[in-house]
């Protein structure tokens, strides 16, 4: 007797498994919560209350933000717990051996070297507090009518938060604890292996087929983690997707990967678990925050390119593989790896096709979150405008923090808001990539194709994506802004299950390595015109982003800068 499918596809694996460890992570932070929590203000209308009485964000309002901050759900022993279990290697210069064993000789150094320099800074922060309170004071007693006295505060604030930052910076490295990580990756490999190794054995691979191969996975995937905790590297954008797939490339490439190994390649298996951790990410009230404009440059630019792109593969560079063109329009346009992924399962890419594509997101990501900073601070342009035109151009969502955050507090919130705004795509573009082959390009002979067929060809692990943002969308919203801080966004989420997703899409690099021949890639080449679509695409993406960002933010609705 057959196996229902929802016992043998990677899709529902994924959803059963990301629910599993969502539902996991809500018991555990729900009926464990952080001290001070149940007393705590309400700090958010505290904040409301202060953006209505102040024309910026004032001593006050950052002061109730910080407090608000300050109770998270990571702090309780279970939390605490947790996120060191599903941690990575830490950050390392010199000695590698650091990222994974810290000594306690070794943290007595770092408050020897730090220590001093973070009492310093803790004091000027101080002083910063201090001058900007005094700045604010003259700005109130103009009843914040003069612009002058109103800009001279803004700037006070402003670096008052630059001190604080560097504060706690220094604070954490000369704060550094001795332990040993080596434990509880070992511990994560076991959970890996049980919860992994199961779906696989009633999908039909054996176990013991099965974890010889994840051995090796999970150890490049810690390998490749470890190495991007290298201090000059991290400062260079290298991250660990880089290396994951790098390494598998290396070995997939001389002595060749070993045939054991193959079936713990699950490419799509890993990386469809962690869109479906990632749904509980994207926060619909959240991305309702931002208001019209952002929405506008997430979902109108993104389909304008991606379908401008896919046309132009087709007709002008004359890519044969419609599926490798698709692919990669949806890579460059909408969000990187998580969009390749989905829009290749629902167009029937091959592998190759998949790691073509997600070979190019990683090259030009790394190179923009560096270069388009830059930029924007070479020509001057505006934080709020460079931090939508990062958010709706640069692939990753890690890569538009970390590019973001050169540019300023407020860069960082709008670049990452307008990503997260546009992650919800995903969906919404699987499905019409879905719908449009098998009706247009894959009918056959057919003319007409059923609701079955779309049915069939749409990635399921989606209904995974959008379920959990629904759910912790609502419960986000049901429990109050404090709550929803500190149990969800740093416990479930922060403390949780985004480190599981790190996990499961570096798990799925290595993957993507192991499986990759440069030999079976180079027919996907075909002269280099893949390369000249990502990169023409690219460049018509970051065109209208920046022209809709700028209509958008300052020409339609530029009384949202207020607000921002």
């Amino acid at each position: 007797m057959a196996k229902s499918r929802l016992l043998t596809h990677d899709d529902y694996w994924a959803i059963w498994i990301g629910g599993l460890l969502l539902m996991v992570g809500l018991i555990v932070f729900f009926t464990q919560k952080p001290s001070g929590l149940a007393d705590a203000p309400d700090w958010s209308a505290a904040m409301q209350a202060e953006a209505e009485r102040v024309p910026f964000k004032s001593v006050a309002w950052y002061e109730a933000s910080d407090a608000q901050m300050a109770i998270k759900g990571t702090s309780t022993v279970a939390g605490k717990w947790l996120k060191k279990l599903t941690g990575k290697p830490g950050g390392w210069s010199g000695n590698p051996l650091k990222g994974l064993i810290k000594t306690a000789a070794q943290a007595d150094q770092a408050y020897a070297r730090y220590g001093d320099e973070a009492q310093a800074a803790k004091q000027e922060a101080a002083n910063q507090l201090a001058a900007a309170r005094a700045a604010q004071t003259l700005a109130s007693e103009a009843q914040f009518q003069d612009e002058a006295k109103n800009q001279a505060t803004v700037s006070a604030i402003e670096a008052w938060r630059k001190a604080k930052t560097r504060a706690s910076d220094l604070q954490k490295k000369a704060n550094v604890r001795a332990g040993n990580i080596i434990p509880d990756l070992l511990m994560l490999f076991v959970l890996f292996l049980v919860l992994f190794g199961a779906a696989k054995q009633i999908s039909g691979t054996p176990f013991g087929e099965y974890a010889p191969g994840f051995i090796l996975v999970f150890l490049l995937a810690v390998l490749a983690y470890w190495i991007a905790g290298q201090a000059d590297l991290k400062a260079m954008g290298l991250g660990y997707a880089i290396w994951a797939i790098l390494f598998g490339l290396i070995i997939s490439n001389t002595i060749g990967t070993p045939k054991w190994a193959e079936p713990a390649l699950g490419t799509e298996f890993y990386i469809k678990i962690g869109l479906v951790l990632l749904g509980a990410e994207i926060l619909l009230g959240k991305v309702l925050a931002i208001g019209l404009p952002g929405i506008f440059v997430a979902w109108v630019v993104t389909p304008i390119v991606l379908v401008s792109t896919y046309w132009f593969g087709q007709r002008v560079l004359g890519i044969k593989s419609k599926t490798l063109n698709m692919t990669i329009s949806a890579d460059m346009s909408v969000c990187g790896v998580s969009a390749a992924v989905a829009t290749a399962a629902a167009c029937k890419a091959s592998k190759e096709e998949l790691t073509l594509a997600v070979g190019l997101s990683m090259v030009f990501t790394s190179i923009m979150m560096v270069a388009l900073p830059a930029f924007i601070n070479w020509v001057g342009i505006p934080e709020i405008l460079g931090g939508a035109w990062l958010g709706g151009t640069i692939d990753a969502t890690g890569a538009v923090v970390a590019a973001g955050a050169f540019l300023g507090d407020k860069a960082l919130s709008v670049a990452a808001t307008i990503k997260m705004i546009q992650n919800v795509l995903i969906g919404v573009i699987a499905f019409g990539v879905a719908v449009y082959f098998t009706t247009r390009v894959d009918k056959g002979e057919k003319s007409q194709v059923g609701a079955s067929e779309i049915w069939k060809r749409f990635p399921k692990f989606i209904i995974g994506f959008l379920g959990a943002s629904i759910v912790f969308s609502l419960l986000y919203e049901s429990i109050g802004d404090q709550q929803a801080y500190s149990l969800i966004e740093q416990g479930v989420i922060g403390g949780f299950t985004k480190n599981l997703r790190g996990w499961m899409f570096c798990l799925a690099f290595v993957s993507i390595g192991l499986s990759t021949n440069f030999k079976a890639l180079k027919s996907q080449l075909q002269g280099g015109r893949p390369l000249l679509l990502y990169v023409l695409g690219q460049s018509f993406n970051l065109v209208l982003t920046l022209a809709m960002a700028y209509l958008m933010f300052y020409v339609i609705f530029d009384g949202v800068l207020e607000k921002i």
